[in-house]
């Protein structure tokens, strides 16, 4: 495999399949086989996922909620969907650790860097929850930190297209997927790739990030191993 540790960017979103809220059992115990996949081959594997499918704080903000517990209410969210990742994987026999910013520790390890790094070393699963434990920030910012803390290789964001597009391609026929572009490039493009505090982030510590259909069979694998899937952002 090309890559010996990555960081897995999932949405809350992703695990609502059809439904449209809440989460999908056979679309959960297929990205716990994806993950299961690339463990399998010895690489090291930590997840940050999002809670759009429970609760959005921005929503939140927008139903008249006061703007800083709404966006605690969307970091509680994400690990709901932490331990239903988590469960999902250990039923494929694939050991896993749940760590949250906002410590809970009846439900969860709370974040220790080296703790994660451990974790990560013995084979388990690192699911990281709550964001960056603070409001204001996305899961997308959470992904990038959480990437470089551990000194991850690779930072892989599952979207619903195959990579980044000249434009969006649910709206314009068009656009043209890009295979490998840099954050420099992107940002002058303003292509929509994660927020600007992520993104920066990646820039500045030279991180790189793959965007690539989550849904489609063993896209996950295949980066991983380093065939060209989905769009590659590189510095500089």
């Amino acid at each position: 495999m090309k890559y010996r540790r990555i960081l897995l960017k999932l949405s809350g979103e992703a695990l609502m399949g059809e439904k449209g809220y809440g989460i999908e059992a056979n679309q959960l115990r297929y990205y716990a086989e994806e993950i299961a996949k690339v463990v399998r081959a010895g690489v090291q594997v930590a997840v940050v996922i999002g809670g759009g499918n429970i609760f959005r704080g921005i929503e939140g903000r927008e139903q008249g909620l006061e703007e800083v517990q709404a966006h605690y209410m969307g970091m509680l969210a994400t690990v709901i969907n932490a331990l239903a990742l988590q469960n999902a994987l250990e039923q494929k026999g694939v050991p896993t650790r749940v760590q949250s910013a906002i410590e809970m520790q009846r439900v969860c390890e709370p974040f220790i860097r080296r703790r994660a790094i451990r974790h990560l070393e013995k084979g388990r699963v690192v699911i990281f929850a709550a964001g960056t434990g603070n409001p204001f920030f996305t899961t997308d910012t959470a992904a990038t930190l959480r990437a470089i803390e551990i000194g991850a290789e690779l930072l892989l964001k599952g979207t619903r297209v195959d990579g980044i597009y000249t434009a969006d391609p649910e709206k314009d026929t068009t656009a043209r997927r890009l295979t490998q572009i840099s954050y420099r490039e992107a940002l002058e493009k303003r292509l929509a790739v994660m927020d600007l505090t992520a993104f920066t982030l990646s820039q500045e510590y030279n991180l790189p990030m793959a965007v690539f259909n989550i849904n489609e069979p063993n896209a996950l694998y295949r980066i991983v191993a380093g065939e060209p899937v989905g769009t590659l952002v590189t510095a500089p």
